[in-house]
């Protein structure tokens, strides 16, 4: 089962708290972890459009949204400063977006964005945090976002080389520590809960990829995609003025949110410890499409059916899934479509790192309601 140790990065985690705590004074220390800032990115402007949809362009959806966003933490949350990297249709290089983030000092980066795919059928917001893609999928997202560097002056040198295009500059993020990705991860998360509970979008999770617009931020950061351009209802939602109103509303819902938890810790662990918890208990669901007792190469079998190919080790076995959904719902509808390509398909469970039954999951989800 591919598993990134939680406790392991929370160890990591605590020993820089106690550092910090070795270091300054106990009130520099407490003041730190009050949430005072934070910096809201709408990506793309100027001569990089980003997606295109029928009827709208995603720099001007993004940024629509992200000043209704901030005129709504200014009015809810005085105590909070809100930065923006742009706030009219201008280009910005993606590296210069996180140096407003940390030239601020911002407790949160956030940036927005919209999706675009071949396939009209595909809908729904997802949120990805800095971290190696895991599909095929989320490094194609990751590739159309960070190919607007090649519109910058020098791009080659501002970021040592790095070819948004080739899948083997995108090992640089495998090896980076991201001392944040815990509380990237829980902000991810209300933002996909806000999305899918508040405004009724189709929630597509929490997700990691190389985002070069996230690498240099020096704090808990996340990239959001609210939709996709080249489904023609969505497009329709994300366009409107009421669609618009929504997402910036559930963005400034889930920045409250992160705030409360944020300010009611006293210490650098609990929010730590929070993460581990929410991910020790979430429950998600996946179609079992292969089992073998020796690994299946990539590129041979079902590999050559899926994009989105998840291996897990069980009892001697290695187990293949596709799809992925914490909605029940969500999963039964995208067994049809697989039992297509393979006929004996069938949904498995996972709580955390575990795999249970899918009746024991859809009763923890029902107590957890």
């Amino acid at each position: 089962m591919t598993i990134y140790s939680l406790k392991t990065r929370l160890g990591f985690i605590l020993l820089i708290g106690v550092l910090l705590l070795f270091n300054n004074s106990d009130v520099l220390a407490q003041e730190a972890m009050r949430f005072k800032t934070v910096v809201i990115d709408a990506g793309h402007g100027g001569k990089d459009p980003g997606a295109v949809g029928k009827i709208s362009k995603e720099k001007d959806i993004v940024l629509n949204v992200a000043l209704q966003l901030g005129s709504y933490i200014e009015k809810n949350m005085p105590d909070v400063k809100v930065v923006y990297t742009r706030t009219s249709d201008v280009f910005i290089p993606l590296n210069k977006r996180a140096e407003i983030a940390n030239e601020n000092k911002a407790d949160l980066f956030i940036s927005i964005h919209a999706n675009a795919i071949s396939t009209s059928k595909i809908h729904g917001a997802e949120t990805f945090v800095l971290g190696l893609h895991r599909t095929k999928e989320n490094l194609e997202v990751a590739k159309m976002e960070n190919s607007v560097i090649v519109l910058e002056e020098d791009y080659t040198t501002n970021y040592e080389g790095f070819d948004p295009n080739l899948a083997e500059s995108y090992i640089i993020f495998e090896l980076m520590q991201n001392i944040h990705i815990d509380q990237s991860i829980y902000m991810a998360s209300i933002l996909q809960s806000q999305f899918k509970n508040r405004v009724g979008r189709r929630d597509r999770g929490v997700k990691q990829a190389g985002f070069l617009v996230l690498r240099k931020a020096t704090m808990p950061s996340v990239l959001v995609e609210l939709g996709f351009l080249t489904n023609q209802a969505e497009e329709k939602f994300l366009a409107s003025k009421d669609g618009q109103t929504y997402l910036a509303s559930a963005l400034y819902r889930a920045v409250r949110d992160y705030k409360e938890e944020f300010d009611s810790k006293s210490k650098m662990e609990d929010i730590a410890k929070l993460a581990l918890e929410r991910e020790e208990n979430l429950v998600q669901y996946r179609i079992q499409i292969a089992s073998s007792k020796k690994a299946i190469k990539q590129g041979a079998n079902v590999y050559k059916k899926f994009d989105d190919i998840w291996m897990y080790k069980d009892g001697g076995y290695y187990k293949y899934t596709t799809s992925c959904s914490s909605d029940y719902q969500t999963i039964v509808s995208s067994l049809n479509s697989v039992k297509d390509k393979i006929a004996d398909a069938f949904i498995v469970a996972f709580k955390g790192d575990s795999k249970i039954s899918v009746s024991e999951a859809r009763n923890f989800q029902r107590q957890q309601q």
